[in-house]
């Protein structure tokens, strides 16, 4: 089977939903190494996924959503991996932790409530959060750091703040709004 460019985004997006369950292998198995291995080439899928799309002129719907689908399976997976792994750092950064899965969770919550669907805004603030955040986990599993894990969970709750108000703002569902400006802008158009 041949892949073509305008495939290609999606692919990296689906790769986050396929490697979901192996996170949760590795994890369950006590692969520590391998588990961040995968969960650093989930991520860095995450962080291309999009611009391979805007480079490539293959930005779509589907690719929005896959990509939203791909960070909830992510999200998701990765506190319980975590917990399987390394209990000691949960317990002694839960305070952090609850924060960071709250600020994922309540903007999906609302935007649920609202609009029955999975926001997938890709607010620019929250891609920086999203690799703040990836780089401080990291941090914190491999070396026990834990001063970037809790500035970046700070920054990702105030990220969330921003994405429950882009959701009370737009007026229908609305994927890649980059900013609270934008879904301003969005409600102002006839």
């Amino acid at each position: 089977m041949k892949v073509t460019k305008r495939q290609l985004p999606n692919l990296l997006s689906g790769f986050r939903l396929v490697a979901a369950p192996f996170l949760l292998g590795l994890a369950w198995f006590g692969h520590p190494n391998l588990f961040l291995v995968l969960l650093c080439l989930s991520l860095l899928s995450d962080s291309v996924d999009g611009f391979v799309a805007r480079r490539l002129n293959a930005a779509s719907d589907l690719g929005t959503r896959l990509d939203s689908w791909g960070d909830l399976a992510t999200y998701l997976t990765v506190p319980l991996c975590a917990w399987w792994l390394w209990p000691d750092i949960l317990k002694r950064e839960a305070f952090f932790v609850w924060v960071a899965i709250g600020a994922y969770g309540v903007p999906i919550v609302a935007a649920l409530a609202k609009f029955r669907r999975l926001p997938s805004y890709h607010t620019w603030a929250a891609k920086v959060s999203a690799v703040l955040m990836s780089i401080a986990a990291l941090l914190l599993f491999l070396t026990e750091i834990a001063w970037p894990f809790r500035i970046a969970a700070l920054i990702q709750a105030l990220e969330a703040m921003k994405e429950v108000l882009i959701t009370a703002v737009l007026p229908a569902p609305q994927g890649n709004v980059h900013s609270l400006w934008h879904a301003r802008r969005i409600k102002k158009r006839p």
